[in-house]
């Protein structure tokens, strides 16, 4: 009995497929409290409201915070309009996932087909005989790239909890109940980033320990909470004496515009999770309009955030914009709220690739040792994420790789590939099939130079006058424009 209420999992039914990931995701998300539930909510539908607020959810995150510096690296002109147009590009590559898996769920005749599934129905379906007979590996590469997705998720979250953290630590004995401008070099941190990221390591296995999605669901209004407080003070700050932009650059070099690009698709994270919405829905003919409106919104609160946080910040801009708040207490509850909600949505995402990796692991021992070999994937999994973390502690180029390598191929270079394959044999438009080439071409080298770029930097010594790396504090005077003293 404890072990189903704490674990929410019967190990005599346990027959879960390798790619039940993308469902898993939504099905934390969405505050579902246990599989009898999901059920219940499946035969009822959830409302537009409920959808809308799923989606938004999805898509906000640490992503969301690190746009600012996004921005510098593209530039005050180029930023706003290339952010634009990659989530145009992006919702549109929703769109086509979503009316390729309806059009195979129909000729399958089957109630539901997640990402997952419509690449292998796809390519069991497809002219060439290779790619019918390796069709599985098109599952396989999803469910493989969910699970880098979702533990790069988790490895960015022990960064930025432990960048906050440090910083609330190490100036407590200087905050003020007076919110100025930030003002204050220091060049050397009292203790390693990496103190603090060791600190947050057992309090996140014990966290993760607990896979009942009641619980989860809990932590994930929780979350939410403090997200949404975190937000309306930074939104009520950075418009606030805003500097004259005339002086930052309206476009940066193509080097940084690279590593822009890898942040930029990284925030965009709902791409595998539209399919399952769309399924819950109660008038899933509906879903579009939600699709669009959440999407237009979210993409608005980008660039406003993005936007205004380099124009207010400039070339101060850090890999967090909390990180650029003043230091007053005000301020530092900021800090601790939005940490506090990230080490509460650690969980959920960790959620994902649990459910893909664990029923693989227990199908190879015996009953008696389940929750064991649970237990230990689950310890294993936390301490890969803080190991990744602690290798590279720059929240930045972190946020730049893993959008770079695996949220592109999700979300720019295989739905396009996924339409050209289920749809080929139906005498598809040329001009259809040049769009999706161009498409898949642009998120291919922008996977390509993305990572190739964070990859460099990541490599270079930090230079910690000027470096964007969150192991060190930055100089921020009352004019953003000034340089730091010497």
């Amino acid at each position: 009995m404890l072990k189903m209420s704490l674990f929410g999992r019967d190990y005599n039914n346990e027959s879960k497929s390798l790619d039940n990931g993308s469902k898993s995701l939504l099905e934390s998300s969405s505050s579902i409290t246990s599989e009898s539930v999901h059920a219940a909510e499946e035969a009822s539908g959830i409302s537009i409201v409920q959808t809308l607020i799923h989606l938004l959810k999805c898509n906000i995150g640490t992503g969301l915070l690190g746009l600012p510096l996004a921005m510098k690296n593209a530039g005050l002109l180029v930023g706003p309009f290339s952010l634009l147009a990659i989530g145009i590009l992006t919702v549109h590559c929703m769109v086509i996932l979503l009316n390729c898996a309806h059009h195979l769920s129909q000729r399958l005749q089957k109630t539901f087909v997640n990402y997952g599934e419509a690449m292998m129905y796809s390519l069991e379906t497809c002219p060439n005989a290779w790619l019918r007979t390796h069709s599985a590996w098109g599952r396989y590469t999803v469910s493989f790239l969910l699970i880098i997705t979702q533990l790069g998720f988790c490895s960015i979250y022990f960064i930025f909890m432990a960048d906050n953290l440090q910083q609330m630590a190490e100036e407590a004995h200087l905050t003020s109940n007076t919110c100025q401008p930030r003002k204050i070099l220091v060049p050397t941190p009292i203790l390693d980033i990496r103190f603090y990221m060791l600190l947050l390591l057992p309090l996140l296995i014990l966290l993760v320990f607990i896979q009942n999605l009641r619980v989860l669901s809990i932590f994930s209004t929780l979350a939410n909470i403090a997200t949404l407080g975190s937000m309306a003070l930074i939104f009520e700050y950075i418009v606030q004496g805003i500097p004259d932009p005339r002086n930052l650059p309206l476009m940066a070099s193509w080097k940084t515009f690279l590593v822009f690009f890898g942040t930029a698709i990284f925030t965009f994270e709902g791409v595998g999770m539209v399919l399952s919405l769309k399924n819950q829905m109660k008038h899933p003919q509906q879903f579009s309009f939600v699709l669009y409106l959440g999407m237009s919104l979210i993409i608005i609160l980008y660039i406003c955030l993005g936007t205004l946080g380099y124009m207010k910040f400039g070339s101060n801009t850090q890999a967090s914009i909390t990180l650029n708040l003043p230091n007053c207490w005000l301020y530092q509850s900021v800090k601790l709220m939005y940490s506090i909600g990230i080490f509460f949505t650690y969980a959920l995402q960790f959620h994902v690739p649990a459910e893909i990796i664990i029923p693989v692991v227990i199908s190879q021992v015996s009953e008696s040792w389940a929750l064991f070999a649970e237990l230990s994937v689950r310890t294993a999994l936390v301490c890969l994420t803080c190991v990744s973390a602690i290798l590279i502690p720059r929240l930045d180029l972190v946020i730049s790789l893993v959008g770079s390598v695996s949220s592109s191929a999700l979300a720019l270079i295989i739905p396009p590939l996924l339409e050209l394959i289920t749809f080929y044999p139906e005498d598809m438009s040329c001009v259809t099939i040049a769009k999706d080439i161009m498409i898949s071409i642009l998120g291919l080298l922008g996977c390509v130079f993305g990572t190739y770029q964070a990859l460099y930097e990541l490599i270079q010594p930090i230079n910690h006058s000027i470096a964007n790396s969150t192991g060190v504090y930055f100089y921020a005077s009352s004019s953003p424009l000034l340089p730091p003293p010497m």
